[in-house]
């Protein structure tokens, strides 16, 4: 519990808060546990008697109890950690006590921060944050009304998450309140063409880097919207010269500049600067509906066509890289495509997938320069830099009923699968996170061999013609997790989607805390 703590306490840039100062302060009582702890995360518990041993005459013993006793303030911190003075051996350059949980969270209290082992010992301990909290994470299953299958997502802030529907609703659902807020779709310049075609829905919703801009589907899923945050005002619809079917993924390159994939097999660079569209005048003339401007891309380049798959290159999910500034695409074909974007795009590479059955989804990782991808049964992970792959694709087991969803963090790859379970995958050691021996948090028995599964509520689901007459009535389906997306600073994990059956109209919705 002090890890987590600790890690959401360093997400939102706090100092220490009361509850790990009065752990700190309190070690006799929580000693042994802060103990296992810190074992865990590859510490050395500090022994009882915190000073080091020494031989010389009785003056130096003392100096160095003196030292070891007053090590929990900020001078004894400095002295021990830097090895100064003749008091301990040149090959002792920090002393193991201060690499111990009990004095991380004591430096915490006293403000520390400027220490150089303080953040060494706050990645280790972020990193056993992240490995445990799935293990902890308990679900409350959140009712949505009649709406169909929630396809996106994204947090606003601590406790509102915007979702994007196949029935074409954009809404905002307060996940402590339950409180759902639709958001008024904006319309093409020709409504009249679009609006008797059947639309497939929501399948994007992204933020730009400040979070100032959400970019997601209009009223015609073919056309960009844009959107002003925090008031979610509609800032500008990419409905000229843009996509001539409907956008499946969206992708931020900077604050101002966004991507889109769209099933017609191309891929368009849109920009967008809110300052340049006030002052501009709309098209509508409704009172009814806010003002916003029309824009067209600034480029649109189409996917190469595969010679196996020609008619099926729809470009269905995206995924930018900060520190290498391209972005890769995933399309329906079985192809892998990295470009560089920058006032124009431009494709360095393509490369055929080793599993290239119903690839939805696509995540990076900029810490180990990965690309993810989800297929019908496995993810495979991908260094575009490297045409020799050193990571084996893992594989999700769940009856084939694919990956619908990725995300990555740190080292763990969350993956939501078509069977309505979650999985938690470490890429460093290669393995999926298995469940302890003990469910008590203060248990640090090892894993039992089993796979850490998360298995998500029945959801709701619409008992019309269709369900009786076409799938026996059967009561429960799994629900296909379509999306998911934490609040890590607030230690949270919203889960949605609905069952898989395309013909079947229901949904799930979770928050696991």
């Amino acid at each position: 519990l002090l890890a987590l703590e600790t890690l959401r306490s360093s997400l939102r840039g706090d100092a220490a808060s009361p509850a790990v100062a009065a752990a700190a302060a309190n070690t006799g009582a929580t000693r042994s546990r802060l103990c296992r702890a810190a074992a865990t995360t590859s510490a050395v518990c500090p022994p009882a008697t915190m000073a080091p041993q020494q031989t010389g005459s009785r003056k130096r013993k003392e100096s160095a109890l003196e030292a070891g006793a007053g090590s929990s303030s900020s001078q004894g911190l400095m002295s021990a950690g830097h090895g100064e003075g003749p008091l301990l051996p040149k090959k002792q350059k920090r002393p193991a006590t201060l690499r111990s949980l009990v004095y991380y969270l004591k430096g915490r209290t006293v403000g520390a921060w400027g220490r150089a082992w303080l953040p060494g010992f706050e990645g280790k301990l972020r990193d056993y944050a992240v490995q445990r909290l799935p293990e902890l994470l308990t679900e409350r299953m959140l009712a949505l009304g009649t709406l169909n299958k929630v396809f996106a997502s994204q947090w606003l802030n601590a406790t509102q998450v915007v979702c994007g529907t196949k029935c074409n609703t954009l809404f905002v659902v307060d996940v402590q309140s339950g409180q759902i807020n639709r958001i008024p779709l904006m319309r093409d310049r020709m409504p009249a063409l679009t609006r008797d075609q059947p639309t497939c829905g929501i399948h994007a919703i992204e933020l730009n880097p400040s979070k100032t801009l959400l970019a997601t589907g209009g009223e015609n899923p073919n056309s960009l919207a844009v959107y002003q945050l925090p008031t979610l005002d509609p800032v500008c619809l990419g409905d000229r010269h843009g996509h001539r079917d409907w956008i499946f993924a969206i992708a931020w390159m900077s604050d101002t500049v966004a991507v889109s994939g769209s099933r017609d097999g191309t891929m368009a660079l849109w920009r967008v600067d809110p300052d340049k569209f006030i002052g501009s005048s709309p098209w509508h003339k409704d009172a009814s509906l806010p003002l916003y401007t029309h824009i067209h891309p600034k480029d649109i380049e189409s996917i190469p066509r595969a010679s196996s798959n020609p008619s099926n290159r729809k470009v269905r999910a995206l995924a930018f890289s900060g520190k290498n500034q391209e972005l890769g695409a995933v399309s329906l074909d079985g192809y892998f495509h990295l470009w560089k974007a920058r006032s124009h795009l431009s494709r360095l590479l393509s490369i055929r997938l080793p599993y290239c059955r119903e690839n939805v989804c696509l995540t990076y990782c900029d810490e180990l320069s990965l690309y993810a991808v989800g297929s019908q049964s496995h993810v495979s992970f991908l260094d575009p830099r490297h045409r020799q792959q050193n990571i084996r694709p893992l594989c999700s087991r769940e009856g084939g009923t694919g990956v619908r969803s990725l995300s990555f963090y740190q080292h763990i790859v969350t993956v939501g699968t078509g069977h309505g379970s979650l999985l938690f995958y470490d890429i460093r050691a290669q393995k999926f996170l298995e469940e302890r021996a003990s469910a008590s948090l203060d248990s640090f028995l090892g894993p039992t061999g089993k796979k850490l599964k998360l298995t998500c509520g029945r959801g709701w689901l619409n008992h019309d013609e269709l369900w009786v007459n076409y799938f026996g009535g059967v009561e429960e389906f799994p629900n296909a997790l379509y999306t998911h997306c934490y609040n890590w600073p607030e230690m949270k994990l919203f889960v949605a989607g609905g069952p898989l059956p395309s013909g079947l109209h229901g949904h799930y919705a979770g928050l696991w805390s």
